[in-house]
């Protein structure tokens, strides 16, 4: 074939000319370099197959029962790069059998606390050494920036070995009872098996606040990863399988809402559900948890406020702005999406923030030198797109950015895009778009700005920026959220719980109290009398 082929490589016809050429590719090196440079150095996207997977159940590497898989989009030039299984119904039982007997008769279930920590511990020493390989995987599939991604594939070993030491601290009390002769105490015990549901977006974070606590308790797991992004948690089984976790201890699936997702929340052997995602999702989780009662805990995102006020250090304010609504191009469940300005530093900060944001470079996640990758679904565009359209025809005005940029005719790349709204009543002030689009509201007075941050649906995070501790103090303790960051944003820590109000849901993540969620209470009476329990039918 014409060696001009090699500029349209996905084409089935080039596919199949690559493919049978080798010796074509060695003569044209350069350009063939030039091709997978192209393609995130995937050498399988330019020799026209996909990378496929497999899920992690009972210890072992299996296919769906059928076979059946799907396509997974590498946002960066939207087209395929991945196989997923596609889980069925008896997949899923499998994997919630294999944890249930993994914690009621296997290996796991005799073990003491220590030795849980120990594994945990391993865990995250493995997960720290793996992170390049785990982080560039995460980026092809999500479109996150390499260099975000491995930072947090090697973090979260942070909150592994945080669990492991306490996986041998969790205690019980003993009471001081009303009753004579009776000794009574509380032990904490493990709940079971936990289904853990997490999102394509930072997904290992969310694997480590999950089965950190839930394996340290002394739970097993079934981790079902999202439909949009699963290759870095399948990848992530080989780190499990390696530390050598008891088989059935760590069970991966991956599949769609229905029935994978469906049969998990709704199986009789599970004990907690623990889900991170959007609110109409969790109505439906909440509703299968009907069918077993499993507890359940939510993180459910939000739309939160970043305030600044006029005395603040407005560098440092307008570089947390533009961390809190462009880092991860603004797919964070905690992205400072609300930003309000008093009125008298307005002007200035809005000049400084779009001076900033119209040099923010686009392109490959897997790059240094970029700092903004793309979206990780089409459907997000479209949503973004959507209600951009409609914040103009309401009186918006964009100050920077608003469209797919020009220069770019591959992927799912969004410009950072500032929205000056003139109605907090506007639509786009409160639906959580999951992208680079911030809207801007002005404020005179503190107490006002306090009724405006919390007219929301949603209470996960916020944002102070302020010099005046006696007013950070006052509005942090006003504000309807489940963090508030002072003078800094998205900041996390293994030892800070994480989690919302109202519609951004409820439980937490991280912390004591996370492994304290993966426990239920036993009390337990003992008489010490030697004397023969009293007639019942005989009252005193």
């Amino acid at each position: 074939g014409d060696h001009r082929d090699l500029h349209y490589p996905l084409r089935r016809q080039r596919q199949m000319c690559i493919r049978d050429s080798v010796s074509y590719l060695t003569w044209n090196k350069n350009r063939a370099e030039k091709v997978v440079r192209n393609y995130n150095n995937l050498w399988i996207v330019a020799m026209g197959s996909l990378e496929t997977f497999k899920m992690f159940v009972n210890g072992k590497w299996v296919d769906s029962e059928n076979g059946s898989t799907f396509e997974s989009i590498n946002p960066s030039i939207g087209k395929s790069w991945a196989l997923i299984p596609e889980a069925t119904v008896n997949d899923v039982n499998n994997a919630v059998e294999a944890a249930y007997k993994a914690f009621n008769e296997g290996e796991w279930s005799k073990i003491t606390p220590t030795q849980r920590g120990k594994y945990l511990r391993k865990l995250g020493d493995l997960l720290a050494e793996k992170s390049e390989e785990l982080g560039k995987i995460e980026s092809i599939d999500t479109g996150k920036l390499l260099k975000e991604t491995r930072w947090q594939a090697k973090y979260i070993a942070e909150y592994f070995h945080y669990y492991a030491g306490l996986a041998d601290k969790i205690e019980g009390s003993t009471l001081p009872i009303d009753k004579p002769d009776m000794y009574a105490f509380n032990v904490r015990e493990p709940l079971g098996v936990v289904a853990a549901i997490v999102p394509w977006n930072s997904q290992l974070f969310l694997v480590a606040v999950k089965i950190g606590p839930a394996l340290a308790a002394g739970n097993t797991v079934v981790l079902k990863a999202s439909e949009h992004a699963s290759a870095a948690m399948l990848e992530f089984g080989k780190v499990i399988e390696e530390v050598g976790f008891p088989p059935g201890v760590v069970n991966i699936i991956s599949g769609h809402g229905d029935p994978c997702g469906k049969t998990l929340t709704t199986h009789p052997l599970v004990h907690r559900i623990s889900f991170t995602g959007g609110p109409a999702t969790a109505r439906h989780v909440i509703r299968n948890s009907a069918e077993n009662f499993a507890e359940v805990s939510l993180e459910l995102g939000g739309k939160s406020p970043f305030i600044v006020f006029e005395d603040a250090d407005i560098e440092s304010a307008v570089n947390g702005s533009i961390a809190g609504i462009f880092g991860a191009s603004g797919q964070s469940c905690v992205a400072g999406s609300r930003l309000y300005l008093q009125e008298s530093i307005a002007d200035e900060f809005l000049d400084r923030m779009t001076s900033l944001a119209a040099n923010i470079k686009l392109g490959d996640p897997l790059l240094d030198e970029t700092q903004m990758g793309p979206l990780a679904t089409l459907g997000q565009i479209k949503l973004i797109e959507s209600e951009i359209s409609n914040a103009k025809n309401q009186g918006a005005k964009i100050l920077h950015g608003g469209n797919k940029p020009s220069n770019m005719n591959e992927g799912w790349f969004f410009e950072p895009t500032i929205v000056d709204c003139s109605d907090q009543k506007l639509k786009i002030v409160d639906t959580e778009l999951f992208g680079p689009v911030l809207s801007v509201l002005r404020f005179k007075t503190e107490e006002e700005v306090i009724q405006l941050a919390n007219d929301t649906k949603y209470g996960l995070a916020a944002g102070v920026f302020t010099k005046n501790s006696a007013r950070s103090l006052r509005i942090t303790k006003a504000l309807r959220a489940g963090i508030v960051w002072v003078n800094t944003y998205r900041v996390v820590s293994p030892i800070a719980p994480f989690g919302g109000y109202k519609d951004s849901g409820y439980g937490r993540e991280s912390g004591m109290q996370a492994i304290h969620d993966y426990t239920r209470i036993k009390t337990v009476w003992i008489n010490t009398s030697d004397e023969p329990m009293s007639n019942p039918f005989q009252m005193r």
